[in-house]
């Protein structure tokens, strides 16, 4: 018998298990706005790959970036935006992500780079793509595209 077979077996370790898990990697408030629990759940899938959660909702006047990450491998910045569906018409969240939406995640990137003296700092744009169409479940399916757009704008960033 293995080990994993022996926890689901016996409920109060499956408990603690999934409790572990939940402080390790946060919770995802199932009572919250379907944009906030689609933030929570994307935040925890970077954390699970070894990303560090820098910020969250980081917006000024050029923009908001809805997380910031941090990876310690490649010593670099990551911006993510999240896109949540609960529907089920046919599209994909990600198309969502327009070139209008990644010039204003870029702008306000390059002032978030700006304002930490971070403009020396690898940095990538990622999107995370969710389906949720039972808002009392949990998502259907997670993508998340590393590097899914370049810079784009009149002040790309060059790293």
């Amino acid at each position: 018998m293995s080990l994993l077979s022996s926890i689901r077996r016996w409920p109060p370790l499956n408990q603690w298990a999934e409790r572990l898990d939940q402080w390790r990697f946060g919770t995802v408030d199932s009572t919250g706005p379907i944009g906030l629990r689609g933030e929570q759940a994307a935040a925890r899938l970077l954390r699970k790959k070894g990303l560090v959660i820098v910020a969250a909702n980081e917006s000024d006047r050029a923009g908001e970036i809805d997380l910031i990450a941090a990876d310690r491998k490649s010593r670099s910045i990551i911006f993510v935006e999240v896109k949540t569906l609960q529907t089920t018409k046919p599209g994909h969240p990600a198309e969502r992500v327009d070139e209008n939406k990644q010039r204003r995640i870029t702008q306000a990137a390059l002032r978030f780079l700006k304002r930490r003296r971070l403009l020396g700092t690898r940095c990538r744009f990622d999107v995370v793509a969710i389906w949720w169409p039972n808002p009392e479940g949990q998502p259907d399916r997670i993508d998340h595209y590393e590097a899914a757009f370049e810079a784009i704008g009149d002040h790309q960033l060059w790293a």
